[in-house]
């Protein structure tokens, strides 16, 4: 009996999908529950796992080829009558053992099931062992980039060798005359030695559709940045002081996040209209608290929602932001982790990002940018002193937020973070 290998229902949001990578080619025999093939969609990366036990008879839909919710994508003959297919290869391989040593040792990784069929035949085709190539995709798989960046690698390797060792001879003869051959040299520039390799590789779907919403988000709203600089010795000293009993008591470690979670939410409270959106033209205010943290995956970024994040401790948030981490690198944030917010925090600093203008996540109306820690001068009652000071940026939509709103919201934050006591006493 065939059974149907169906794309997941998808969010409403979501209309397509994109095939990554089959596990399985047809003939392999499969289990009720074992992982097919991975999709993504413009949020998340989905698992489509075997429905019964049997054989994968066919593969309709192709590594990279768009879908759509509930359509077919694959075959399984639950009676097994593929089952001697897959046990063709086997002998082959006994084959050619003999023949070369090395094949044996290649033959072993190639076979893995988990492995494309493009990433398969690139490595027969250049003799090589995955085993000794780096893997960035989910679980630790071999993907088809990898396998492009190491040949590239090792076609680059050799090439300072041969740059360095032609030109000696005619740099030696060329020194006694270095006036008469540095005239003509700008009016025949010398042509670029040894390859110059190009690869044209597709966005992924998640990224695309990021890029679709940044420039949404441009076109669309009257967005304005607003700047002010914090000093986060308090915080630090307040941390420095608890983080071990924090992280005994709770499990996990304090971070900067959870204040600026809290911090935000405060000032929130005292400004809603930066926690409010527009629909065509219409404000709606929000009465709950749902904060976006931008996260960065191997993927692209991501903003995971905290429900209620006025209702949390710290302890929670910080718990949470661990999992989103966590989660995002293994590609395991589902749609409902990221759908809705009312406001998003963005931490450039991590990179090394001194300043920057962070772009609103429609349909929110504004995003806080924090930034690196850094040392700086500054004035404090007549004297120069030297403080660990940090930029805040938020960026608002002036349709709806005036820039007053904006900077006394942006002065609350700084207030609250400059004296945590606050944020305990709710001032």
């Amino acid at each position: 009996m065939l059974v149907d290998v169906k794309v997941p229902v998808l969010a409403e949001s979501v209309s397509e999908a994109t095939l990554l990578s089959w596990h399985k080619q047809p003939g392999d025999a499969v289990s009720r529950g074992d992982s097919l093939i991975d999709i993504e969609t413009d949020k998340v990366t989905l698992e489509v796992s075997a429905t019964s036990n049997g054989v994968l008879a066919e593969i309709i839909k192709q590594d990279g080829e768009d879908v759509e919710s509930d359509e077919v994508i694959a075959r399984i003959d639950t009676e097994g009558k593929g089952a001697a297919a897959a046990g063709k290869p086997a002998p082959k391989k006994e084959e050619k053992a003999p023949e070369q040593q090395s094949l044996v040792e290649e033959a072993a990784p190639v076979a893995d099931p988990r492995l494309s069929p493009a990433v398969r035949n690139l490595l027969e085709e250049h003799n090589l062992d995955a085993g000794n190539i780096p893997a960035s995709g989910k679980d630790g798989r071999l993907i088809k980039e990898d396998v492009l960046n190491y040949l590239e690698g090792k076609k680059q390797a050799p090439a300072p060798k041969q740059e360095t060792a032609a030109p000696q001879p005619e740099a030696k003869a060329a020194a006694p005359e270095p006036e008469t051959r540095a005239t003509p040299a700008p009016a025949t520039p010398p042509l670029p030695q040894g390859e110059r390799p190009e690869e044209r590789v597709p966005m992924t779907r998640l990224r695309r559709r990021a890029a679709e919403r940044l420039l949404s988000a441009q076109h669309e709203n009257a967005i304005l940045t607003t700047f002010n600089e914090v000093n986060m010795a308090p915080v630090m000293e307040l941390r420095k002081r608890y983080k071990e009993k924090f992280e005994a008591g709770h499990g996990v470690k304090l971070g900067f996040m959870s204040f600026f979670t809290k911090a935000a939410v405060e000032a929130l409270k005292r400004f809603p209209i930066v926690n409010a959106s527009v629909d065509d033209q219409d404000v709606i205010y929000h009465g709950y608290f749902d904060i976006g943290m931008a996260v960065s995956s191997p993927r692209g970024l991501v903003v995971p929602v905290i429900r209620d994040a006025d209702q949390l401790s710290f302890a929670e948030i910080e718990a949470q932001i661990v999992d989103f981490g966590l989660r995002a690198r293994d590609a395991k944030l589902t749609i409902e982790d990221l759908t809705g917010g009312t406001f998003t925090i963005t931490n450039g600093g991590i990179f090394g990002s001194l300043l920057s203008t962070p772009i609103l996540n429609p349909p929110q109306s504004a995003i806080l940018g924090m930034h690196k820690i850094q040392e700086r001068p500054m004035a404090e009652n007549g004297e120069v002193v030297v403080r660990p000071m940090m930029y805040l940026a938020l960026s608002y939509d002036h349709r709806i937020i005036d820039g007053r709103d904006a900077v006394q919201f942006l002065v609350a934050i700084k207030e609250l973070i400059e004296d945590p006591a606050r944020l305990l006493l709710q001032i």
